[in-house]
């Protein structure tokens, strides 16, 4: 496999997500194509590493250290979502008007 291969699907995962985010009204599908997109990147970061620094593990800590920034990321999405159902109770990104005057 080359590098291309690895880039491709990346950026097809990528797409994924951001059609995913785009399109989907419920908030935990939109947190999981996000999810998608950080997978997307961590692909292309241990790609990147192999290919070129193929003794080196500089990509797979930064892809290891962008897993748990999404799992935090995560955590607080859905602790952010769980707070807004209690007190809309709906899940849909449309219906967060707690912002407006």
């Amino acid at each position: 496999m080359t590098l291309q291969n690895y880039l491709v699907v990346a950026a097809l995962l990528f797409l994924i997500g951001v059609f995913g985010a785009l399109t989907r009204r419920n908030i935990i599908g939109i947190l999981m194509s996000i999810e998608l997109m950080f997978n997307a990147a961590n692909l292309n970061l241990a790609a990147f590493d192999r290919f070129l620094h193929p003794g080196g593990v500089a990509g797979q800590t930064l892809a290891l250290f962008t897993i748990a920034v999404a799992a935090a990321e995560i955590v607080v999405g859905l602790a952010l979502l769980l707070a807004i159902y209690r007190n809309t109770d709906t899940v849909y990104a449309e219906d967060f008007n707690l912002l407006k005057g």
